[in-house]
């Protein structure tokens, strides 16, 4: 198939969270697998291409809105991936205001408006003729409905269907902005409904009702999304598409998070030879001045620091987890309140807790081969990528049951002894802190059944080639509804 992918962010261009791996690595594994695939990203000025071979593509190209005719120009590079990387460029519009922001002229709504709008002229300007255009959250979610109104007709875009991907659906997450945003789309002034949403312009709302197709990140989240608690207020919306919605697991590189061959790691291990493990764990506990005790629980996390990641629950819950003498070390940054809470823990528990606050990929990997419990205390995830990372390294999730976390780990039968982690449902520090209680107890009393579900746990693939099969399919079930839409 030939295939657009269009997107905010991919990696290794330019990353700020999920959206950035799955639109950096789901196009190589579709190329992998055969198919033609062009990837489009805005240029944004923080976007570095002098290690690429870079082409002029078109220059200049217009773009039509609502503002009239606005002129950018496109570039183009083919890593070795093999597939197509385009990059729209305009300086006032794409340029500025960082990834998500505004600037003193346009919203961020408009820019994406631009963007998507962009995507369609490139492929007419070359005729690229796609047989489908996957876009992903309310940043392209707008190219389903010039599709479905200015271009109808196109002859280079009449058989194009649509796949719309929902990476994350909070209020933050849904492109809701100015009625001006609309107007400067230039569709016509019948699709407003589509995209009204309490008076105001709500693009990923259109999206999800004009898109052919429709994804969430994860089986669970797909679910979750059509109720009046996980849906953001576009449950109802998301009802009205249900037998057009499927949810599709993310994968894992597993060439990059493999404890029997990874670099950044002090010792690598298998689920054959586990001694290495140790050794981690032992070089972790004296990168973060902890003691060096092998036998006492490690745990830990590795996250942006935000509510929605449930880290606030964690340092209220810790007084009964560390009196039992557990330790605890966390990496990432975020909210200045968490950040605080998290540095200030090696004060009350010296030799116990250390923290790190930033991000250091390096450091990450020591984090889940050296941890052996990692904590997700998330109220929502819609897929989530460090529980499955934990699992290949054998260090057991402890997860609210939500999203991709609930899809993804097994939980503890301590009858059978059998699970992959430890998973809990009420988002209070009395959930949490009773589960780290239970995972505590399983250590202390139950070793042989922690090290069952070590091995079990590191047993567990979620590869981006099943994934890959999935998208197809939903590629080919909007070619289908693309022909018979109404």
């Amino acid at each position: 198939m030939r295939i657009v992918m269009a997107a905010s962010e991919a990696v290794p261009f330019v990353k700020v969270g999920g959206l950035g791996d799955v639109a950096g690595t789901l196009p190589r594994k579709l190329a992998e697998a055969g198919h033609e695939v062009t990837l489009f990203l805005p240029r944004y000025a923080s976007i570095d291409l002098s290690p690429y071979d870079v082409r002029v593509v078109l220059q200049p190209m217009g773009v039509p809105t609502g503002a009239g005719t606005l002129w950018c120009r496109v570039l183009g590079i083919t890593p070795s991936e093999g597939f197509e990387v385009y990059f729209i460029e305009h300086d006032e519009i794409l340029g500025r205001g960082g990834i998500y922001g505004d600037t003193e002229r346009w919203s961020r709504g408009a820019r994406f408006i631009f963007f998507s709008r962009a995507v369609l002229q490139t492929c007419i300007d070359t005729a690229l003729r796609p047989d489908v255009i996957h876009c992903h959250d309310w940043m392209t979610a707008m190219i389903p409905a010039y599709l479905k109104s200015r271009l109808i007709d196109h002859p280079v875009l009449e058989e194009t269907a649509t796949l719309l991907t929902i990476h994350n659906i909070g209020a933050g997450y849904q492109g809701r902005g100015y009625v001006e945003d609309f107007l400067f789309s230039g569709l016509p002034t019948n699709m407003w409904e589509y995209f009204e949403y309490e008076g105001i312009t709500n693009l990923l709302k259109g999206g999800i009702l004009l898109a052919d197709q429709i994804t969430a990140v994860s089986p669970g989240f797909a679910r979750e999304i059509l109720t009046p608690e996980g849906g953001g207020g576009l449950d109802g919306v998301l009802r009205l598409r249900r037998d057009d919605l499927h949810g599709i697991l993310n994968g894992v590189d597993y060439e990059e998070w493999n404890p029997e061959r990874d670099p950044y790691i002090p010792a690598n291990y298998s689920e054959r030879e586990m001694r290495g493990k140790l050794h981690c764990k032992l070089a972790l506990q004296e990168e973060f001045g902890l003691d060096p005790h092998p036998n006492r629980p490690l745990f830990g996390f590795v996250s942006r620091m935000d509510v929605q990641k449930g880290l606030d629950l964690i340092p209220p819950a810790l007084p009964p987890i560390m009196a039992q003498g557990a330790q605890f070390i966390c990496l990432g940054s975020g909210h200045p309140g968490l950040e605080s809470a998290f540095m200030a823990l090696p004060r009350f528990y010296p030799g116990q807790a250390g923290s790190f606050i930033g991000y250091s990929n390096e450091m990450a990997h020591r984090l889940e081969a050296g941890l052996d419990i990692f904590l997700m205390p998330s109220r929502w995830e819609p897929c989530g990528l460090n529980q499955m990372y934990s699992l290949r390294y054998g260090t057991l999730p402890l997860v609210r049951a939500t999203g991709g976390l609930d899809d993804t780990v097994e939980n503890y039968d301590p009858l059978r002894g059998t699970g992959t982690g430890f998973k809990f449902r009420d988002a209070t520090v009395a959930a949490l802190g009773g589960t780290m209680l239970w995972a505590l107890d399983t250590w202390w009393n139950r070793p042989f059944h922690f090290r069952q579900m070590q091995l079990r746990a590191m047993q567990q693939r979620f590869t981006w080639e099943a994934a890959v099969e999935e998208y197809v399919a939903c590629y080919r079930r909007a070619a289908a509804r693309r022909s018979v839409w109404g």
